[in-house]
């Protein structure tokens, strides 16, 4: 039986319900205060366009719990699927992401290596590379002390997923600029007074559910170069005294350098030290990169709880999920399985059994 659904919040995760949710014959409206679906780059967009869209279980270990890793383990196989029904096929891909480390941070990396080490079953273990093995994965990088391969890490290209997820949604009914300002079951509250009634509503509206959760905004920040036939071919993260730095091919001639992960919700623009530190510490694995140009400076706000978890919680007619911090793409799939499962009498959708 088709139920009315209201979601408050059209980032990642309010798309990818919509989607699911309208295709299972659902009549859905939701409900946002960005003024329409296009990416902005102003520090305003929903946070799940400022991504990379590294799908990286195995080393988010070095700061999450084992529970993250396994609903992210369980995510890349649920992404292989949606891109694959998404008409316009964003990219995604899994072979395996690379850690590195310079010479003297050989120790961090040892440490890391040890909490990855945790990974529960079926994860893989990381593979130690030698020079040459290294070289031959990926010729464009400049020979590091230390590297090695995490395999089954993948990555998917967060700005098409979301603009595709909207695209092929189009019996759902989209009311942008239009920021809700409370819920309670069956009910979401407009900031303009007005209320509108639905079966079950969802409320994924990041750090814009304070006061009902005590979620706040940590700054992330991300460069996009234009380097055309840089030759890398999956992602990486290198260790770095400050930075969790990552470098990302988006496409054959686009790289993503992030990312500045601190503890403000300064929506101003990126400093001159987090730029220098990113590109410089990117320009140390990757000498070609001098001659990349700056395509864009990116700066957004990751929705975080304060024990950086995922939040997830289902009642008769009001369905939260909130906290994906860090892990915005690595997790979504799978807890918007878990909560369609736990409401799926509710909702009368079929959900993919886990693997």
């Amino acid at each position: 039986m088709s139920k009315r659904i209201g979601i408050a919040g059209a980032g990642l995760l309010g798309r990818l319900l919509a989607w699911r949710l309208s295709r299972a014959g659902h009549a859905v409206c939701v409900f946002d205060p960005a003024a329409g679906p296009a990416p902005t780059f102003d520090g305003r967009q929903p946070a799940g366009f400022s991504a990379a869209g590294m799908l990286s279980p195995l080393a988010e270990l070095d700061n999450s719990s084992v529970d993250v890793a396994s609903l992210g383990w369980r995510s890349i196989d649920r992404w292989r699927g949606i891109t694959a029904e998404l008409a316009g096929r964003p990219a995604f891909s899994v072979r395996g992401s690379l850690l590195l480390a310079h010479r003297g941070d050989a120790g961090a990396a040892r440490r890391v290596l040890a909490r990855l080490a945790a990974a529960p079953q079926p994860m893989p273990r990381a593979e130690e590379l030698s020079a040459t093995q290294l070289a031959e994965l990926e010729p464009a990088l400049q020979p590091t002390a230390n590297s090695w391969l995490l395999p089954g890490e993948g990555q998917i290209d967060a700005v098409a997923t979301l603009q595709a997820l909207f695209a092929e949604a189009p019996d759902v009914s989209w009311h942008w600029q239009r920021p809700v300002q409370q819920l309670r079951a069956g009910e979401l509250r407009l900031a303009d007074g007005s209320a509108r009634r639905f079966d079950v509503v969802f409320d994924v509206r990041g750090t814009g559910a304070r006061p009902e959760l005590p979620v706040r905004g940590v700054r992330g920040e991300m460069v996009w170069l234009d380097a055309p036939r840089h030759g890398l071919t999956r992602p990486l993260r290198l260790l770095h005294p400050r930075h969790r730095i990552y470098l990302v091919p988006r496409s054959a001639d686009t790289l993503l350098v992030g990312a500045s992960e601190i503890e403000s919700e300064d929506r101003s623009p990126m400093s001159l030290r987090s730029a220098v530190e990113l590109m410089s510490a990117a320009h140390s694995v990757m000498p070609a990169l001098a001659e990349a140009r700056i395509a864009r400076l990116d700066v957004n706000l990751r929705p975080a709880l304060p024990d950086n978890e995922p939040l997830s919680s289902v009642e008769p007619g009001l369905v939260r999920i909130n906290g994906l911090f860090r892990h915005g793409w690595l997790l979504a799939p799978a807890l918007v399985d878990d909560v369609l499962r736990a409401c799926e009498l509710q909702l009368d959708i079929p959900v993919p059994e886990t693997a």
